[in-house]
């Protein structure tokens, strides 16, 4: 069998309902829309929220919480995979991409507390577990928080 000899499996290609077109059409006079109305004219049939006279749900519903409109999201680091690393290392943003732990360097990045760290390390993150933060210093190493770059708006005045 070749390319030139593969063809679709029977019932896959489904041809479009052309309406509009006439008696000859199949469709009738009508185009399958029935006689007049909202339905049956061109444009938006009916708006989703719209619920005839009755309250609409959107508005029934009481108002809760809030989503930002760009959330921050840490990229995530486990301890386990800071244990390759050799000791006394200086382990920050440039070094975690370097190494493929992290994508992205302009982005904040956060140390969890899972698995156990034997060696004693520097490490500046952006945020810390509680159980990272102990077994770093349990371990004899340092932590430092990076400050995320803070936006200046100009006022202009």
């Amino acid at each position: 069998m070749f390319l030139h000899q593969i063809k679709n499996p029977k019932g896959s290609k489904k041809r479009r309902k052309i309406v509009g077109r006439g008696q000859g059409s199949g469709h009738g006079k009508t185009s399958c829309k029935g006689q007049k109305g909202q339905l049956a004219r061109s444009g938006r049939a009916i708006i989703g929220g719209l619920e005839g006279g009755q309250m609409p749900l959107i508005r029934r519903l009481p108002k809760v919480g809030f989503r930002r409109k760009n959330p921050l999201v840490y990229q995530i680091v486990k301890l386990d995979s800071l244990k390759r690393f050799k000791d006394g290392s200086r382990i920050d943003a440039q070094f975690l991409k370097s190494q493929g732990l992290i994508r992205s360097i302009y982005k904040p990045f956060k140390i969890l507390g899972d698995g156990e760290i034997g060696k004693s390390f520097t490490i500046l993150a952006h945020s810390f577990s509680k159980s990272a933060e102990e077994k770093i210093l349990k371990a004899g190493g340092k932590v430092e928080v990076v400050e995320k770059a803070t936006v200046i708006k100009n006022n202009a005045a």
